[in-house]
């Protein structure tokens, strides 16, 4: 399998999931190869939809044509009460019902589809909830490779009445950071991507903190939390960064910090510096892996001798 970027751009089409009965919509980029390398999987945050990692913009801005043209399928989908199941979910879903309708649209791509090495979680401030406690609940294929997050933590660097509702009226200092960091199209593009946040995932956004340590517990995957420069919804001190960190007992854990971003990172300048530590760390993972479930037979001494002077 080819492993060096294509020339040409992927095509990014539409597609619908079916969650038992609730439909996710989303959009999904092929790599070339008809079997891919892993199948990465991208949640939006809050008020957002799944364009958010498809931004156009700019040449190389988007996830879904990098992960495809290095050979992943890439599938960036509405979170549930979003998109095509907004309708039928008004009010949205809680966190456990947004977490077994993901899994259950992720069990029915997989009925239809290559997934290569497996499923790996890519998300975005409050998608990176979603993305937590699926990585939890997850079993059997449907378990991850890794989780990657940007613009989520665990303790607030708000008061809990500045925390977006519903609405995100004059939040935006804390959603973009310096307007340096964005292309001045990026704020246009934007506009077609905002959607109304669900009122169960609004009221539900306070009691994360103390939802974190139970989430976290279940997590296996490894995971790296990526921080912008400027982000303004969570605590960076050392004391959040171990409460962070601590409850993730089960999984290795990184965090780093994005030079030249704001919260929006993937519509920003930084998108492709972001978007290429992602596969990078995919990439780590699929290292720390091996796709046919064995390890790879350790090469004594001896061998390496023999290889040596095999090629002395």
């Amino acid at each position: 399998m080819a492993l060096a970027p294509s020339t040409a751009a992927p095509p990014v089409r539409s597609v619908v999931l079916d969650a038992d009965g609730i439909p996710l919509s989303g959009l999904l980029a092929l790599p070339a190869d008809p079997v891919p390398r892993a199948v990465v999987v991208a949640l939006h945050g809050a008020g957002l939809s799944a364009g958010y990692f498809d931004s156009r913009v700019r040449p190389g801005f988007s996830l879904l044509e990098l992960g495809a043209s290095l050979g992943f399928a890439v599938l960036a989908l509405d979170r549930p009460g979003y998109g095509a199941s907004a309708a039928p979910l008004p009010g949205g879903l809680h966190l456990a019902g947004q977490t077994e309708a993901l899994l259950a649209a992720l069990d029915g791509y997989a009925r239809g589809h290559e997934l290569g090495a497996g499923f790996f979680l890519v998300a975005h401030s409050n998608g990176g909830r979603l993305a937590l406690s699926a990585a939890a609940a997850a079993r059997g294929r449907a378990a991850p490779l890794g989780v990657d997050l940007c613009g989520v933590g665990r303790h607030f660097a708000v008061e809990p009445g500045q925390l977006p509702g519903t609405d995100f009226a004059d939040q935006w200092r804390r959603h973009w950071g310096a307007l340096r960091f964005y292309p001045p199209e990026a704020f246009r593009a934007c506009s077609g991507l905002v959607r109304p946040v669900p009122a169960e995932e609004a009221r539900e956004t306070p009691l994360w903190p103390g939802m974190y340590p139970a989430v976290a517990a279940g997590v296996r995957a490894p995971v790296r939390f990526t921080f912008a420069e400027q982000e303004l919804w969570w605590r960076q001190d050392s004391a959040a960064m171990e409460e962070l960190l601590s409850p993730l007992l089960g999984a290795s854990t990184e965090v780093v910090i994005q030079p030249h971003a704001g919260h929006n990172t993937s519509l920003g300048w930084a998108a492709r510096a972001y978007h290429l530590r992602v596969m990078a760390f995919l990439e780590q993972c699929l290292l720390a892996r091996d796709p046919g479930g064995e390890r790879v037979p350790v090469t004594t001494d001896r061998e390496m001798n023999k290889v040596d002077r095999n090629l002395t």
